[in-house]
């Protein structure tokens, strides 16, 4: 299995979702991070991180609050956000990257 480096410094856009099992926000982007993945399929990546399995991560992120989503190539930050977002939206921001 591919590490975390290794996913976000590849040449493929990935999709980073920083959450927390406890988190209401969380659950409602499961759903849309799902749709996000059927329909673009393997021109994404998206990977979950669970900031309290993976706390030294998520410092490193400077992730402070959950969701916190960050999209990367070749191992740039090219956006982020954090809290819930809808489907269309998340759809017009990744489409600006591919």
């Amino acid at each position: 299995m591919e590490n975390f480096s290794e996913i976000i410094n590849g040449e493929q856009l990935a999709l980073v979702d920083f959450f927390a099992i406890w988190c209401g926000p969380c659950k409602m982007m499961h759903p849309v991070l799902e749709q996000l993945k059927e329909e673009l399929g393997d021109g994404i990546r998206i990977i979950k991180i669970d900031v309290d399995k993976n706390n030294s991560l998520a410092m490193n992120y400077r992730v402070q609050s959950v969701p916190t989503l960050i999209l990367f190539r070749k191992g740039e930050v090219l956006w982020r956000q954090s809290g819930a977002m809808r489907l269309n939206d998340l759809k017009s921001i990744i489409s600006q990257y591919q």
